[in-house]
């Protein structure tokens, strides 16, 4: 029999063991609060910026970018890491208080054929990178993400969940070992692809996974995107560890300006909107796709998500010319900073289900935003707000002078674009 001692070593060592796993197997995240803009980002493509990109990204608010955190470019040589380009990024974000989520993609020439993992070794070797990365910045707030809409062409030569499944959970198993604090999601996939994701969470995923990032693209209304949140939020609960609460984040979505019967103006109007209603649905992080635009090319959609505009104009403030996109940022970040949201407030109007009033608190005050779904039409809708004079300013940040609000019910006019009213 073993002595007192003796015993009381091995209990220390299996608490210690099972202490041990656990912290393997998740992470414990903070994830940012329903305040505005604390989960609000924009998708970028440089690891330098140029010179005053910074800063005026910065001015519209915003608290995160989401960046390739590239395989090809940080592993040139087998085994050997080079991440001094994401070193000078995240000084520069350091510098305004923004946050990063770094996607672990794509492929690299000294495996598999440059394709996307699908051998052992090429698995190994993209986990060994992706841990290394991981555990080189670790602390410092970043969202690791795996891969990026590996359910479409992004995965090379075609796509394939089993492969993808196989690479994630060999990435999650060594983040895990070698850096167990940090923050890791998936799978990041094109719009709502409840196969692809029912397929990854069947296959463990999500004992891996802190948050579940889609990307909600459509050509309809940002609102209609609830219902599909609604059936992913069930089929994360339904496979979730016990215990475990997992988010789902709008990892990439925006609206190109030259879609059909789009413009500049519509992608001003749905970008607020989308931020808005992401939030209220308890979406912790939301990034907008994308921060300028990607050419000049009139009529080449991809050319147009930016919330700036193409030419980069050295020396001059600011150094992309803003589109209503970016307008809009600024305006919901900088007016609502700091305010909380609180409640969906009903509505009385002809089309009640197409009217959308939140409601936010800061220090005692309200405010609130309001908006009607249809596009290019306005209705008049009866709604209780709290007592007190208001400001009221638009989606673009013009001040609209104030309204008192006295009655138990306040009749408005509203648009489809976002009308503040802050409470003075």
């Amino acid at each position: 029999m073993r002595s007192l001692p003796s015993q009381l070593a091995v209990i220390g060592f299996v608490i210690g063991f099972l202490t041990m796993q656990t912290s393997l197997l998740a992470a414990e995240v903070a994830w940012p609060e329903p305040v505005v803009p604390a989960g609000f980002g924009v998708n970028i493509h440089f690891t330098d910026p140029r010179p005053g990109e910074m800063s005026m990204l910065a001015a519209s608010g915003l608290k995160w970018i989401r960046m390739d955190f590239v395989w090809s470019a940080t592993e040139r040589e087998p085994g050997k890491y080079d991440f001094r380009a994401y070193e000078r990024l995240l000084k520069a974000l350091d510098e305004y208080g923004i946050k990063a989520l770094f996607i672990l993609d794509y492929t690299n020439r000294h495996y598999d054929q440059g394709l996307s993992p699908y051998t052992d070794e090429g698995r190994q070797a993209f986990a060994r990178w992706a841990a290394a990365a991981a555990k080189h910045f670790q602390g410092r707030g970043i969202l690791w993400e795996m891969y990026n809409e590996p359910n479409i062409h992004f995965w090379k030569p075609k796509p394939n969940v089993e492969d993808y499944i196989k690479l994630a959970i060999e990435v999650g198993k060594a983040i895990r070992r070698e850096a167990p604090g940090e923050i890791y999601i998936g799978p990041a996939t094109s719009q709502i692809d409840m196969k692809f994701l029912e397929a990854c969470f069947q296959a463990g995923l999500l004992e891996y996974w802190d948050g579940v990032s889609v990307h909600p693209y459509r050509q309809s209304p940002p609102e209609t995107v609830l219902a599909e949140y609604q059936k992913l939020a069930e089929l994360i609960a339904k496979y979730a560890p016990a215990g475990k609460k997992i988010p789902i984040l709008s990892g990439e979505w925006g609206y190109s300006a030259v879609w059909r019967n789009y413009d500049e103006t519509r992608q001003g109007k749905y970008l607020p909107r989308q931020w808005l209603t992401n939030l209220a649905a308890g979406i912790p992080v939301c990034i907008w796709y994308d921060w300028h635009d990607d050419g000049p090319d009139p009529k080449e959609p991809e050319h147009h998500f930016g919330m700036v505009a193409y030419p980069y104009h050295e020396g001059r403030n600011p150094v992309y010319d803003p589109k209503p996109a970016y307008l809009a940022a600024q305006t919901l970040c900088t007016l609502l900073a700091g305010y909380r949201f609180v409640e969906r407030l009903p509505v009385k109007a002809e089309k009640a289900e197409l009217c959308h009033a939140l409601r936010f608190e800061k220090g005692g005050k309200s405010a609130v935003v309001i908006w009607y779904q249809q596009d290019g039409q306005t209705t008049l809708v009866q709604v209780a707000l709290p007592p007190g004079l208001y400001r009221v300013i638009d989606y673009l940040g013009k001040d609209l002078g104030t309204k008192n609000v006295v009655a138990a019910s306040t009749e408005l006019e509203i648009t489809d674009a976002p009308l503040y009213l802050v409470q003075e």
